[in-house]
């Protein structure tokens, strides 16, 4: 059974007010009070003289739990929202297992499902683990990208982006973390993402939250529970109202799902779901036992949630 074996984070040091950049990001003083004041958005992290690599390195390096298990690690994959995050023929997830002592594992990205890859790998690699036939085989998924660009920095009207990376160590023995269930859905007509007709993208904010409420209620199922079975939710960390809003239509309470970091971290792309259980276990908001789902939402669109037992 997949599971997660370790999860470690990494948050860079400087934090950039949201009211310092507004002039990098093209809002007006009207749209930056809306960021704060409604979408709950702050600050968020950046590391301006590190490259992915350092910021992909300095999460993998946490990983307690892979010291003396370099052997047996047999795939490394980037989970990557955007198809293109460093210049020709730079290669960070190549670097990364190299840096790391790796060299005999398959490194790959994956970036089809934008935001929502990282649960795709998570289930890939469990998938590719179960096949190998080696029950101490071990994967590691790399998650988070560098702001590089002003397409990189925000999700108009929706999410301001911060640097933060987590990385993922999957195994398939169980003993801890184990996934219970996974859904995603796929809704192809909006796959021009940030360069949707003015139409289809006022159709994907109306149909955003019911079509993410449908895909966590399906992974419940999967999992063969109940939303009321469900401890904690570990969402990405687009903005808070949309939560509150989806959480009201769910009927889940809002103290269910963890929104701490949104206003300290922004939106950090693949990476916030494992962000958050890293926030979680240290505030002890997780306890043996309990169920949590994560929850993600890719431009393109992809909506998809996972579920686990602590």
């Amino acid at each position: 059974m997949t599971s997660l074996e370790d999860v470690a984070a990494y948050l860079p040091s400087e934090r950039v007010p949201v009211s310092d950049m507004t002039e990098e990001l093209g809002l007006g003083p009207d749209e930056a009070k809306v960021f704060q004041r409604f979408y709950g958005l702050s600050e968020v992290r950046r590391e301006p003289g590190g490259t992915l690599t350092d910021l992909l390195l300095a999460a993998a390096g946490k990983l307690t739990t892979l010291r003396g298990r370099e052997h047996h690690v047999r795939y490394v994959v980037q989970a990557r929202t955007m198809p293109v995050v460093v210049p020709h023929p730079v290669n960070p997830v190549h670097e990364v297992r190299d840096a790391l002592g790796l060299r005999h594992a398959q490194a790959f990205a994956l970036t089809h499902h934008a935001c929502a890859s990282g649960l795709l790998a998570v289930d890939l690699c469990g998938k590719l683990l179960g096949a190998d036939g080696h029950p101490d085989g071990l994967a590691l998924v790399l998650t988070g990208e560098k702001t590089f660009t002003r397409a990189a920095r925000t999700v108009p009207g929706t999410a301001i982006n911060g640097e933060g990376a987590a990385a993922v160590l999957v195994g398939i023995r169980g003993d801890r973390d184990r996934m219970l269930g996974y859904a995603t859905r796929t809704i192809g007509r909006f796959y021009e993402c940030l360069s949707l007709a003015d139409a289809l993208f006022t159709e994907f904010r109306q149909i955003y939250a019911d079509s993410l409420a449908e895909v966590m209620l399906a992974a419940v199922e999967a999992a063969g529970l109940a939303l009321d079975d469900i401890a904690l939710v570990l969402p990405h960390n687009v903005n808070r109202v949309s939560w509150v809003r989806l959480a009201k239509g769910l009927g889940l309470p809002l103290d269910r799902v963890f929104l701490d970091n949104i206003p300290v971290t922004g939106h950090c792309f693949c990476a916030d779901p494992f962000i958050n259980y890293q926030t979680a276990v240290e505030l002890g908001r997780l306890h043996s036992g309990d169920r949590y789902l994560l929850a993600t939402v890719g431009l393109g669109a992809t909506f998809s949630a996972m579920v686990f037992e602590h």
